[in-house]
C-alpha cells in the first residue's frame, strides 16, 4: 500500500502542475521566434505535426489537434499567407487536401525545434535510461487515457 502514496490527490495535483510547467517552458522557448512572424502556439502545433506527418490530410490533422475546422482554417490561412504551409489536392481523391510545410516552413520549424531540443536533450541527458523509458511510458499512458 505504501507504494501507492503517490496516487493521493495532492501528489496528482503536483504532477499535473509539473506537466503544465514543462509544457509552458518548452513552448515558451519558441515564443521569440514565433513572435517574429506574428504567430503563436496554435500555429506551432500545426507546424510540429506537419513535420511529423508530411502530407497529412486536413481531416486527419483536425483529429490529431482535436480542434474545430474553423480554428484550423484560421491557422492554416495565416501559415499559407506567410508561405510556411502549402495545401495540395489528393492525387487519387481530389476532395482530400494534404498539408505540407514549405521549405520556408521547414526552416522555421527547425529553428524552433533546435531551441526546444536543447531543453529536452538536457533533461534526458541528465536522466538515467530507466527514467527516460519510464517517463516515456507514463506519457504514452496519459495520452492514450
Amino acid at each position: 500500500m505504501r507504494e501507492l502514496l503517490y496516487l493521493k490527490d495532492e501528489n496528482l495535483k503536483e504532477f499535473i502542475e509539473k506537466l503544465f510547467f514543462a509544457y509552458r517552458e518548452t513552448f515558451s522557448d519558441a515564443k521569440k521566434t514565433l513572435d517574429k512572424y506574428s504567430i503563436g502556439i496554435a500555429h506551432h502545433k500545426v507546424m510540429h505535426l506537419l513535420s511529423m506527418y508530411k502530407g497529412i490530410t486536413v481531416s486527419r490533422l483536425l483529429k490529431k489537434l482535436k480542434i474545430t475546422k474553423q480554428s484550423l482554417n484560421r491557422v492554416l490561412k495565416d501559415l499559407i499567407k506567410l508561405e510556411i504551409v502549402s495545401l495540395k489536392k489528393g492525387k487519387t481523391d481530389t476532395r482530400l487536401r494534404h498539408v505540407y510545410l514549405t521549405i520556408k516552413g521547414e526552416e522555421l520549424f527547425n529553428q524552433i525545434f533546435s531551441i526546444q531540443k536543447k531543453r529536452i536533450y538536457s533533461a534526458l541527458l541528465n536522466s538515467s535510461f530507466k527514467e527516460v523509458l519510464f517517463f516515456d511510458n507514463v506519457l504514452k499512458k496519459i495520452i492514450n487515457g
